[in-house]
């Protein structure tokens, strides 16, 4: 069978969950498409049985620019759901079963008691508390794949993770600031060549669902054996983009970004930590400015602040700074309300 985009074709989608045992022979099986996601279609499946969400890689990601990736990147979002399953139990969705021929798969949905964190913080309420357990979970989970040579095997994903991270967020930065060129792209030699622990990719705010028992992470399709620097700082820099949307919550922020960097770095054995924060520091402010001029532009940003993003990010990559309380001292002088 080939890949058929599953939003369009019931029947494959009926097969899938009557193949996995979640659906009767007889039962009719619908989906509702779920927001959020620019990668994957996304639904949820009401059955007999119980509620599910299911997954499907898309080969187009649904941004203004043009950005094609591979689909078989389900597997390694697969791979590393399972993995990190067995190393934070409740810390990530199950996995329920696959189907290869759609490039999908079916975990648990998450009910009413999940709140996504995005979403939280956007609507001011900013807790330490979700900061400080989501940094001590990616701490864990790094520090249990660190230097792990299987799964730096199974996870040697690097031209999906080119593809999907360093190619629309570094590189596509770098051709709009040439002045910036060879900093940024100096970042992407550096990070695709560092390969120390197992990455998520994603850990991002709109990946996060706060519950009764602690955040839960998803959304691994960017899954690869690489540089902890790079997930450190593509978490931290949301705290920076939304002060800059939220003036009003910039101290809660900061206290937030304090708190999962302090939580985290509690972790680091497999290499200094003062080796490690210079490589995360100097991602942040990148990764600050590809969220405005690169391939996946934040949403909530006016022009204004965008500007101000630009500006500040700018700064810091020319001034280089090592450690991560220097940008936040520089981020809370510059969007202090």
């Amino acid at each position: 069978m080939t890949y058929a985009d599953l939003s369009q074709d019931t029947a494959a989608m009926r097969r899938i969950f009557v193949s996995l045992g979640l659906a009767r022979d007889d039962e009719e099986v619908t989906a509702v498409a779920l927001t959020g996601g620019v990668s994957s279609g996304i639904y949820r499946v009401d059955l007999q049985s119980g509620s599910y969400c299911l997954k499907q890689a898309l080969p187009r990601l649904k941004v203004a620019k043009e950005w094609n990736v591979p689909v078989e990147r389900v597997f390694a979002e697969i791979d590393w759901l399972r993995t990190v399953g067995r190393i934070v139990p409740g810390y990530v969705p199950r996995v329920l079963g696959q189907d290869d021929a759609s490039k999908s798969f079916v975990m648990e949905f998450l009910g009413p008691e999940y709140r996504n964190w995005k979403a939280a913080m956007l609507a001011g309420q900013v807790e330490a508390g979700v900061a400080r357990a989501v940094g001590d979970m990616l701490g864990r989970i790094h520090a249990a794949t660190a230097d792990d040579a299987a799964l730096a095997a199974r996870f040697a994903t690097d031209d999906n993770f080119h593809a999907i991270r360093l190619e629309p967020y570094l590189v596509e930065t770098a051709r709009v600031h040439p002045a910036l060129a060879s900093r940024l792209l100096a970042m992407v030699e550096r990070t695709a060549a560092t390969r120390r622990v197992l990455v998520h990719g994603d850990v991002s705010p709109k990946n996060i669902m706060a519950g009764p028992q602690g955040p839960v992470l998803l959304d691994a399709e960017c899954a690869w054996f690489g540089d902890p620097a790079f997930d450190v700082a593509f978490c931290l820099n949301h705290f920076l983009l939304k002060a800059a949307h939220l003036p009003a919550h910039l101290e809660a922020l900061m206290a937030s970004y304090r708190a999962f960097a302090q939580a985290y770095m509690a972790h680091v054995a497999w290499e200094p930590a003062a080796a490690l924060e210079p490589r995360v520091a100097a991602l942040l402010p990148g990764l600050a400015l590809a969220r405005v001029d690169g391939k996946s532009p934040v949403e909530y940003l006016g022009v204004p602040q965008r500007d101000a993003v630009r500006r500040t990010a700018i700064s810091l990559l020319q001034n280089e700074p090592a450690t991560l309380e220097q940008i936040a001292v520089r981020w809370t002088r510059e969007f202090s309300a």
